[in-house]
Parts: structure tokens; C-alpha cells; sequence
């Protein structure tokens, strides 16, 4: 307890000296909180705009499907695991696909696309696909009035085919069980729109794509794709879900795996801003043990006597510790004080970006921050142990000096 008065009446000793200190690392504390934040919130939301574009948080392939890509790997029994995925609370919806390559017909053009098979709804409520339509309906699962089954096409294709909103659209590929593919759809749908980066692809209805592709059962895809209650539940819940369906030959692969290129620039850009983050905590420390060092130097000769009557090095080098732990805990209180309210406002309304960002389609316009434990605590964590290390150089220094020494000191 009395090092405890002690301790605080010396930081008491020098106002402005422990004010100006105090102001720094609360500032400190303030903008790492802040950029912590916003930098997490930030790669969230892109996160979940990217995943929700097409990929999801999570994707299921038979055998290595993901690498190296075949008509003929399919996921059997589909219903039965759909069925599975949605007893488990982590999981808020799960969509079906088929893919095949194709050569797409216009009325005087040919170019090749990618013909994806989709269930409608379970599509539009895993990804954005639904508000990525800017011209016509979206997909269904019937047939349009002239018997043909409706297809959305991107605008890049529907560009390059010279064909729009009511035009046919024919396509050639090859079937599941070796024969040639071939049927006329009619476009319901324009996916994008002339400044969206969108891909050379065409949706159709699952069944349509069963029958295009003549693949006898309707319980058979290539892919699917789940959207979980958050991003940060991918990882976990892939290997759960990989134990649970290896014997079935299938493989769960979170979105850190099936965009992989997407997420190791995402890793390499946010250890480039810890980069700027450590550099501040850097400036910081060098006032702290500037701090500290001047103070325990005009101390010396008290820490002389105190150590002449007897006054074991422990208790000094505590005592250092301990003022210093005090600093960095009060300035920890103020910086987030000043920082929480902010965070939550960012959280909320956020900043609007001059130039939006477009993923997919989608517009990414507004930066948000995240308040979750990681951004309240880190900032906290760092000061404190900043303070710490670059405080036990005075603090073993006043312990080890002799009585003799510290006497005859100026």
C-alpha cells in the first residue's frame, strides 16, 4: 500500500511532465483504437462484399473440383447435405450450382461464356446477385410465354453477342454423358451495367441447366456455396464440416482458400498499416522512457538513502514499474474515452468515399469501423507493455545503484 502512495505522489511530483506525457500515449491510445478500427471494419465490409458478390464464406466440391475444375465431379445426394447445412445455427442460406463452359450465340456474334446453373431464391439470399440485375426480371425457375427457359446474361457478353432484354440466346457445350449440348434460352435479364466489372457469364435455372447438360439427377451439382452468420466463422466451421464429410469425398474450403490471391493481398496490405501503427507506438515510447528516465536521474540521491536504510532494489524497481503502469493505465482510460464515441459513430454512419470501389457490381462507398474486442483491447494491451519495456532500463538502473553511488550524485 505505501508503494502504492509513493508511486502515485510521484507522478504528482511533476504535473506538466506527467500531463504531457499522459496526452501523448492517451493520443497514442486514441489512434490506434481509431485506426484498428476503422482497418478491421474496413477489410469486414470488403470481406463481405466480395464473398457476398458470388463466392460466399464457405464452398463445398467434390474431390479436388476446386483446382482443377470437371464436369464430371459432382456433389451427390445434394438435398440430403442442404438439409444438413441448414440445421446447424452458424448457417444462414446455402446455394446450389452447375457450371460448364459454352459457346454462345448472338444474332450475328459467337463468343464463349461460362453458364452457371442456380436455384433463384437460394442464390439471391447467399449472394447480391438480385441487385446486380439492372435490366429486365430476375431469374425464375418456369418457362417464358414463347416455352423457352429465361437466362440473365452479363452486359459485357450481351455486348460483345450484340443482343439485349427478349433476344435468344443459343448455347453450345457438352453434356454429362458425352453428347453434344445444345437449346435456345431467351434473355430476361441484364447482370451489371456499361461501368460494371462483371465476367462473361450466363444463369439459368438449375433445372434448365439438368436439361442442357442432360444430367439425369436433379440432386447433383458442382457446387455450394453457404453464407454463415459472419465472415470470421468461415474457418471454423469449414473444418468442422470437413470432418463430417471427408468419408463422403467432398471438401470444405473456406474463402481464405477459394480466393486465396484475394486474401494474401489483403494480409500483406494490413501488415503494411501495422507497420504505420508500430511506428507511432515507437514515437510514443521514446517520450515514455524519456519520461521515466528523467525522473528516476533527479531521484537518484532518494533512491540512494532509501537504499541506505535499507530499502531492498525490489521495491525501488517496483516502485518505478508501478508509476509507470499508472501513466499507461490512465492514459489508456482518456485516449478511449475520446475514442470510443467516435468508433461507434463510424461504426454507424461511416465515411463516404469520394471515388466508390466496385466489386462485382456492387459499390463499395462508405468505410466503416468495427467495434469488437480486438480493436477495445490491442490498442490497450500495447500501450501498457510499450510503457513497460522501455520503463525497465531506469527501473533496474535505481535498483542496482549503490548507496555511495547515488549519494554523491549531482
Amino acid at each position: 500500500m505505501l508503494t502504492i502512495k509513493l508511486a502515485y505522489r510521484n507522478i504528482l511530483r511533476h504535473r506538466r511532465r506527467s500531463a504531457l506525457t499522459l496526452l501523448s500515449m492517451g493520443g497514442a491510445c486514441f489512434l490506434l483504437s481509431t485506426m484498428i478500427s476503422m482497418t478491421e471494419g474496413s477489410y469486414s465490409n470488403l470481406i463481405n462484399l466480395f464473398t457476398g458478390d458470388f463466392t460466399g464464406h464457405v464452398q463445398i466440391h467434390q474431390g479436388n473440383y476446386l483446382q482443377r475444375p470437371s464436369l464430371y465431379k459432382t456433389i451427390k445426394n445434394v438435398n440430403k447435405i442442404i438439409t444438413e447445412l441448414e440445421k446447424d445455427a452458424l448457417v444462414m442460406s446455402v446455394a446450389p450450382r452447375i457450371f460448364a463452359p459454352s459457346l454462345a450465340y448472338g444474332k450475328d456474334k459467337t463468343f464463349p461464356a461460362k453458364v452457371i446453373g442456380i436455384d433463384p431464391a437460394r442464390e439471391a439470399a447467399t449472394t447480391h446477385l438480385r441487385n446486380k440485375v439492372h435490366a429486365g426480371v430476375y431469374l425464375n425457375n418456369g418457362l417464358t410465354d414463347s416455352g423457352y427457359a429465361p437466362a440473365m446474361i452479363t452486359y459485357p457478353l450481351a455486348k460483345n453477342l450484340h443482343i439485349s432484354l427478349g433476344d435468344e440466346l443459343v448455347l453450345i457445350s457438352q453434356g454429362i454423358d458425352g453428347s453434344i449440348a445444345n437449346d435456345i434460352f431467351l434473355i430476361t435479364a441484364i447482370v451489371g451495367k456499361t461501368d460494371s466489372a462483371e465476367g462473361m457469364n450466363i444463369y439459368i435455372s438449375l433445372n434448365a441447366m439438368a436439361s442442357f447438360l442432360s444430367i439425369t439427377s436433379e440432386n447433383e451439382v458442382h457446387e455450394l456455396a453457404i453464407k454463415l452468420k459472419h465472415q470470421n466463422l468461415a474457418l471454423t466451421f469449414a473444418q468442422q464440416w470437413q470432418e463430417k464429410l471427408t468419408p463422403r469425398g467432398l471438401n470444405v474450403d473456406p474463402w481464405q482458400v477459394v480466393e486465396t490471391a484475394f486474401y494474401n493481398g489483403m494480409q500483406v496490405d494490413k501488415k503494411s498499416n501495422y507497420v504505420s501503427l508500430a511506428v507511432i507506438i515507437f514515437i510514443v515510447s521514446i517520450g515514455v522512457l524519456n519520461t521515466v528516465l528523467m525522473g528516476t536521474l533527479e531521484r537518484t540521491r532518494e533512491f540512494g538513502v532509501l537504499k541506505a536504510i535499507g530499502t531492498q532494489p525490489i521495491a525501488i524497481f517496483k516502485l518505478i514499474m508501478l508509476e509507470s503502469t499508472f501513466l499507461a493505465l490512465a492514459s489508456c482510460v482518456a485516449g478511449m474515452i475520446f475514442a470510443m464515441p467516435l468508433i461507434w459513430w463510424l461504426s454507424q454512419v461511416g465515411l463516404t468515399l469520394a471515388q466508390p470501389i466496385e466489386m462485382g457490381g456492387v459499390k463499395f462507398e462508405t468505410m466503416r469501423a468495427e467495434l469488437n474486442a480486438f480493436s477495445f483491447f490491442t490498442p490497450i494491451i500495447v500501450i501498457i507493455l510499450s510503457t513497460l519495456l522501455v520503463s525497465l532500463y531506469p527501473a533496474i538502473r535505481a535498483a542496482r545503484i549503490s548507496p555511495l553511488q547515488a549519494l554523491q550524485a549531482v
